[in-house]
Order: C-alpha cells, then structure tokens, then sequence
C-alpha cells in the first residue's frame, strides 16, 4: 500500500468514467462494485480488483466512495458494526457522491471516531465531463485531509475548489444542483413552446448557442433534443434524486425554492411515465403531457 494506491468503489454510469481518470493519471487503482462487467472494464485499462470493499480498504489508504445513495454507503461501510472501524481506521475515506449535508456531517463524525479522516467531495457534471476530465470539484474537511485528497479528485476534474468544513462542499454542490436543474427545466420548457409553435428547433438550437446564455451544458443538450437522443448523461432518476435533495436543504435553512419544486414535480411525472433511464433532457415529455391537446385544424396554433 503506497500514496499512490487509491481505492474505488461504485462503478456506475460516473464511477467507471472516474475511476477510469485515477487509472490514466498514473495511480494504482484497487476497485470494487457489485457487478462484475464494470469491474473487469477497469481491469483491462490496468486497476486491479478486490473481492469486496474491505479489500479495497486493506490495499489503499484513500478511498473514494461514489455510490448511487446513502443507503449504499451504509451498506458498503457497514456503519455502526466493527468491521466499519477495522476498514476506515487509518485510512482517508473521499465522499464523492451528493447526499444531505447532515448525512455527511454524521459519516464525517463517525470515520473521525474510528480513525480515519473523511472529506467530502462531490463533484459538477455528468457522464460525458468524467469521461472527459472535466468535472468540478468541491472539497470539505479538515484542511491536512483536503489537501491529502485533493491530487486524487484533481485527477478526475478540471477545477477543485476547497469549500471549508463538513458539510460546505455539499451545501455548495446543492446550490449549484439548483441551477443546472432549473436551467436545463427551463431549456426543456423552451423547445417544448417552439415545437408548439412549429418554430424551426435546429435554428432555435443555433440561435441559442450563439447568445449570451449558451453553455457547455445548454449546447449539448439542446444537440441532444433536435438529434432524438436521450441517451443519458444524466438519467432523470439521477435527477429527480438531486431535485429533492436540494429541495430539501432549502427548506432546511428556510430558503424559498418555488423553481426547484416545480422542476422537481416534472421529474417524477417523467419517472412515473417510466422515462427515469432517459437523459435528462427527457423531462420535455413531462411537458407535452401536461400540454393542451393541438388543434387538428391548426396544428402549430397555441392557444393562450
């Protein structure tokens, strides 16, 4: 076990892509999910594999953690029984996933109990930034465990940033959860009216990306809606989840948040109409449901 040897657990739809970023960046990289495909994936780029997660944790001395749910991470640690101290002590446990801030602040708390040191570090993106190394991270904790994590999330992003103590970079990932989620919503909203209104939606696309509002994020999924791809980036499901997360937190602190409320009722009408695979882009069809049915004679009319 060296400086260099880094663990990772949860392989999904990000955690591949990740991992993936450790493995090129030059670390040796001791994975382990579940399911076997991604973890062979791994193995064929030159990480290696361990039986389960306390195999990941008796080879590495930092870890990250970038499972789907809190109720994961409980199971993976196996928090509240012995094996959880024997894994954590002595070892640097890096949360990358998005959770409550009071979820992290307690796992913080107990890894600290046990031993260990804990930081947070959620990152901003989706699929196609982690396979590309872009991804922004936020860091939280104690600043000697920050600046011992921060080479490793550094290697998966492009900026990190260092929000502070636990919980910080969460409250941080919220907020900024809040914006992606409501401006790809409204962006939804946006092709959904033009289509109404039998606008041309590759020139809307183009209009749109030459504007003062274009983003990365705005480009490609505005490509990914007059393309009819929803393959997903970020799976509705993934979003709904982050909806109500940040929804939540709001509330906590006693902020407004009648834009997140109203995005986050589309995603479960989305989900609930079995589109929670789709991107998230796919929250279009939310809207269409809700729409007025067209006039037959006039099929582009839009009655106001």
């Amino acid at each position: 076990m060296t400086a260099r040897t880094v663990g990772f657990i949860g392989l999904g739809i990000m955690g591949v892509p990740m991992a993936t970023r450790l493995v090129r960046a030059g670390f040796d990289v001791v994975v382990w999910a579940r399911s076997a495909a991604p973890m062979a994936e791994l193995v064929s780029i030159g990480a290696r594999s361990a039986r389960d997660a306390a195999g990941v944790f008796a080879e590495a001395e930092t870890v990250v953690l970038m499972l789907r749910d809190e109720a994961a991470v409980d199971d993976v640690l196996r928090r509240g029984s012995a094996p959880f101290t024997e894994m954590v002590a002595g070892r640097t446990v890096v949360q990358m996933g998005t959770f409550t801030p009071a979820f992290s602040s307690s796992l913080a708390r107990e890894v600290g109990e046990a031993g260990g040191r804990y930081v947070e570090a959620p990152v901003s993106g989706s699929r196609g930034p982690a396979i590309e190394g872009t991804l922004v991270g936020m860091l939280a904790g104690d600043p000697d465990a920050v600046a011992h994590a921060e080479p490793v999330v550094a290697a998966m992003c492009a900026q990190t940033f260092r929000c502070g103590e636990v919980p910080s970079a969460l409250a941080m990932k919220l907020a900024v959860n809040t914006f992606l989620i409501t401006m790809v919503t409204g962006l939804a909203e946006t092709f959904h009216f033009a289509t109404r209104a039998g606008a041309d939606l590759d020139l809307l696309r183009e209009i749109l990306a030459a504007g003062p509002m274009a983003s990365v994020v705005s480009r490609g999924k505005a490509e990914k809606l007059t393309a009819d791809d929803l393959s997903a980036q970020a799976a509705i499901s993934d979003v709904l989840k982050n909806a109500r997360l940040a929804e939540d937190a709001a509330h906590d602190v006693g902020a407004d948040h009648p834009l997140i409320t109203a995005s986050r009722k589309l995603y479960e009408e989305a989900e609930a109409a079995g589109r929670g695979g789709l991107d998230m882009i796919g929250v279009i069809a939310a809207l269409a449901a809700r729409a007025e049915p067209l006039d037959e004679e006039n099929p582009t009319a839009v009655t106001i």
